[in-house]
C-alpha cells in the first residue's frame, strides 16, 4: 500500500468530490489534507449520497485497489465538529 497509514479510530474531514451517477467520491482528512476515495456504499446511514463540502467523520481501510479508501462515512451537524 503506497502513502501514509492512517491512524486508527474515525477520522474528520469534508467530501471533496461526490458524483452521485458513478457513486464514487474522496474525502479531504482535516489537518492534512489528505485524500480518500470512498464509494456511495461508504456512506453509513444507507442514502448512498452526500452533498460536496459536507463534515464528516470516517475510518480508513485498505481497499481493493492497493490503496487506502474512507469508509463508514458519516455527515456531521455544526455542533458534532470537533474543536
Amino acid at each position: 500500500m503506497g502513502g501514509r497509514v492512517p491512524s486508527t479510530g474515525p477520522l474528520h474531514g469534508r467530501v471533496a468530490s461526490f458524483d452521485p451517477g458513478r457513486g464514487i467520491g474522496t474525502v479531504a482528512e482535516d489537518g492534512t489534507g489528505d485524500l480518500f476515495d470512498f464509494h456511495a456504499t461508504a456512506i453509513a446511514d444507507g442514502s448512498r449520497t452526500v452533498e460536496e463540502g459536507a463534515a464528516v467523520s470516517f475510518n480508513v481501510a485498505p481497499g481493493h485497489r492497493g490503496r487506502y479508501e474512507a469508509r463508514l462515512l458519516v455527515p456531521l451537524s455544526s455542533h458534532q465538529r470537533p474543536a
